[in-house]
């Protein structure tokens, strides 16, 4: 007896990174950022190869890039790919990337207010 043929249901994930508040004071160039996921994200084991599988989209005015994607594309490695490109611009001791809701990601400040309190007084 024949296996029924399996239909494969394509997946759309479709994921935002705010960056608008490193934006605002201009040490985060969203452009740049844009090239480096395109360069990085692999698709079946090749970089920058992206074709119709992933879309990155910058929206200039609200400071958002976001990648839409039909195949299998983790949230995670999203996360992945934007600390490597702080790192690599030396920003990543200043901003964290932080989970805002369930599809989106948010650029913020480290909260360092309040860190010259703790001296020891002997």
């Amino acid at each position: 007896m024949p296996k029924a043929s399996v239909t494969k249901v394509a997946t759309k994930h479709k994921f935002v990174i705010d960056y608008s508040k490193p934006a605002s004071d201009g040490v985060f160039d969203g452009a740049d950022f844009e090239k480096f996921l395109h360069d990085r994200i692999k698709v079946e084991g090749k970089a920058g190869q992206l074709g119709e599988s992933i879309k990155i989209t910058r929206d200039g005015n609200a400071n958002k890039l976001t990648v839409t994607s039909n195949i299998a594309f983790s949230k995670r490695y999203l996360k992945y790919l934007t600390k490597k490109f702080l790192k690599k611009n030396q920003l990543r001791d200043w901003i964290r990337v932080v989970a805002s809701s369930k599809d989106n990601y948010q650029l913020r400040f480290y909260n360092i207010a309040g860190t010259g309190d703790d001296e020891d007084e002997e």
